[in-house]
């Protein structure tokens, strides 16, 4: 066998070696295999060992597992004009293979471009207050957007959440001094209940001790009782009620008599 032959049968078998490489291909669980053969969608291929073409066929591959896209921070001027920077994080995974091919040339640069504009404009529809405060229905909102305009891609956004909503720093000390202010309102009002409620209390208790006199001699030995038990140097010189009634009296009484005579 001259040397000629034999580099023939070299170079014939390096051929068949690169079309065989060429030609066959092992997908994973998670992606498929979409085929154009001579410019034509073939059907979806996959997983596990495929064979394809050379030369004629076209193969992409498409991972159908969730994606995650970290939208970078967005300054975005909210509804009441409240200039905040807003960062999000979107999921999203192939549903449709072929159309994720044949609809859009970059699927996932698509996804990400919608998820970014999407965001501004959302926000920018959003008051300060809601945005912090009701992030479930924002994160709802964006969601849904996104996906309507992905889905005829064969792309299914199931997530978006806002990460971080960064307030300008005369914003935050604003937004503390009403926050300060709230606690201070909340403070005074639940005082002037107490208040109230004390007073209330304090008729009731007025009434019992007017209809039991005996009740308010109770009551103040009680509270000698108390002044005794602690450690101060108060003073308490205990009077009968009956010696005040008696100096009530007599007080009216010499009020009453300078007036009868004046009517005679």
């Amino acid at each position: 066998m001259t040397n000629g032959t034999l580099i023939g049968i070299g170079l014939a078998v390096l051929v068949l070696a690169l079309l065989l490489a060429a030609a066959i291909h092992v997908l994973p669980e998670y992606e498929r295999g979409v085929i154009l053969r001579l410019g034509r969608i073939q059907p979806l291929k996959g997983p596990g060992l495929i064979l394809i073409i050379p030369v004629i066929d076209r193969l992409t591959r498409v991972n159908l597992r969730t994606q995650t896209y970290d939208i970078p921070p967005q300054d975005i001027i909210t509804k009441d004009n409240v200039t905040v920077r807003v960062n999000a994080v979107a999921y999203f995974n192939v549903v449709e293979a072929v159309r994720s091919v044949l609809s859009i040339d970059d699927y996932r640069f698509g996804t990400q471009q919608v998820a970014q504009t999407t965001l501004r404009g959302v926000l920018g529809q959003t008051t300060l207050d809601d945005l912090l405060t009701k992030r479930d229905e924002v994160n709802q909102r964006l969601q849904q957007i996104i996906d309507s305009v992905t889905d005829p891609w064969g792309v299914k956004v199931t997530i978006v959440e806002v990460k971080d909503v960064i307030l300008p720093e005369s914003m935050r000390r604003a937004m503390a001094r009403q926050a300060e202010a709230e606690r201070d309102r909340r403070g005074k009002v639940i005082h002037a209940l107490g208040e109230k409620e004390a007073a209330a209390n304090l008729g009731e208790a007025a009434v019992v001790l007017e209809e039991h006199p005996a009740a308010l001699q109770l009551r103040i030995l009680g509270t000698l009782l108390e002044l005794g038990g602690e450690k101060t140097s108060t003073i308490a010189f205990p009077v009968p009620m009956e010696l005040l009634r008696l100096l009530d009296t007599t007080a009216k009484g010499r009020q009453t008599e300078p007036a009868q005579r004046h009517t005679a």
